[in-house]
């Protein structure tokens, strides 16, 4: 889609996003960019995992993967609950869980052949 020269006649779909939220998305999808954390996201998407359990799913070290989800709650895209000593890991929310999937799921497509769908 083009952006339209004249931002009067342009539906609400074609407005440039503001400078923030544009910057706040290229974060996200930065982070997103690391295998890790895509395999990371990918689990927490269903439910919440500690530390070691999601060490040992992604096979990394649990040092590396508390990095990575350090990283992962500064961009906003995990959130933390704590459960007596142990912190419990989830994706944050429908957006992050839609995020992960269709960019796998594109990827399947692209690597598969199948034909793109809406």
């Amino acid at each position: 889609m083009y952006a339209r020269d004249n931002a009067a006649t342009a539906g609400n779909g074609q407005l440039l996003p503001g400078s923030t939220q544009i910057e706040t998305a290229v974060t996200a999808l930065r982070m997103l960019a690391d295998p890790t954390r895509l395999r990371l996201l990918w689990l927490l998407r269903d439910g919440e995992y500690d530390v070691g359990s999601l060490a040992a799913e992604v096979g990394a070290a649990r040092p590396a993967v508390s990095q990575h989800l350090a990283k992962l709650l500064l961009a906003g895209l995990v959130k933390v609950r704590r459960d007596g000593r142990r912190a419990l890991y989830r994706a944050r929310g429908g957006h992050v869980c839609r995020l992960v999937t269709e960019a796998l799921h594109a990827a399947e497509h692209h690597l598969t052949g199948a034909p793109d769908h809406d």
